[in-house]
C-alpha cells in the first residue's frame, strides 16, 4: 500500500471493526448505550443499515468518527481479508488488532504533521525514521499488541520532546 493512502479510511475494505470495538454512550452524539465487543445493534453484514441518516438518527459520533484506515488496514493486511463475522474466533484478536492499529496511525498522522514544522535537522530525521518503520512495516497481531510497549512510547518521548518547534494552540495536542 502505498504511504498516501496508508490513513485513508476505507469502509468496503473493513469488517465494520469501529461498529464491533468501540463503545459509546447514549447522549448528543450517540442514541443509544453501545458496550465494546458489541456490535452495533445498526449494523446489518458489515454496512450501518441507518448510515444515510446518521445524523438524523441520533449518530453524529459516527458521522465525526475516522479510523485513519486503521480498520481495513487490520482487515486486508493482518487478516488477509477474513471477518469475525464469519469467523467469530477472530472476533478478539481483531478487536485488539484494530485497537493497536488505530495507535499506529495515530502515531503516523502525528509524525506527518509534525514534518510540516520547521524542525532541527536532528529532529526531523528521527522523525522520518519514525515513519517509515511505521509506514512500511507489515503489522501482524502480536507485533500491534507490542506497539504499545515500545515503539509508541519512543515516539511519544520524541513528540513530546520536539513541542517547542509547534505554536502554542498545536502544542498542546503533542
Amino acid at each position: 500500500m502505498p504511504q498516501t493512502e496508508i490513513l485513508k479510511t476505507d469502509c468496503s475494505k473493513c469488517a465494520a471493526l469501529c461498529c464491533l470495538a468501540l463503545a459509546f454512550d447514549k447522549g448528543h452524539d450517540f442514541a443509544f448505550d453501545k458496550n465494546p465487543g458489541e456490535p452495533c445493534r445498526n449494523l446489518s453484514g458489515h454496512s450501518c443499515s441507518i448510515h444515510d441518516r446518521l445524523t438524523q438518527a441520533g449518530f453524529s459520533g459516527c458521522v465525526a468518527y475516522d479510523c485513519l484506515g486503521a480498520g481495513n488496514r487490520v482487515v486486508q493486511e493482518v487478516f488477509a481479508g477474513r471477518s469475525w463475522q464469519k469467523h467469530p474466533r477472530l472476533t478478539r484478536p481483531m478487536i485488539e488488532a484494530f485497537s493497536g492499529m488505530r495507535e499506529v496511525h495515530k502515531r503516523i498522522d502525528l509524525l506527518r504533521a509534525a514534518g510540516t514544522f520547521p524542525l532541527a535537522p536532528h529532529d526531523d530525521q528521527i522523525r522520518r525514521k519514525f515513519l517509515a518503520l511505521l509506514e512500511g512495516q507489515r503489522w501482524s497481531g502480536p507485533d500491534l499488541n507490542d506497539f504499545d510497549v515500545g515503539l509508541a512510547l519512543e515516539i511519544d518521548i520524541f513528540l513530546h520532546g520536539i513541542r517547542e518547534y509547534f505554536p502554542e494552540d498545536v502544542a498542546d495536542e503533542f
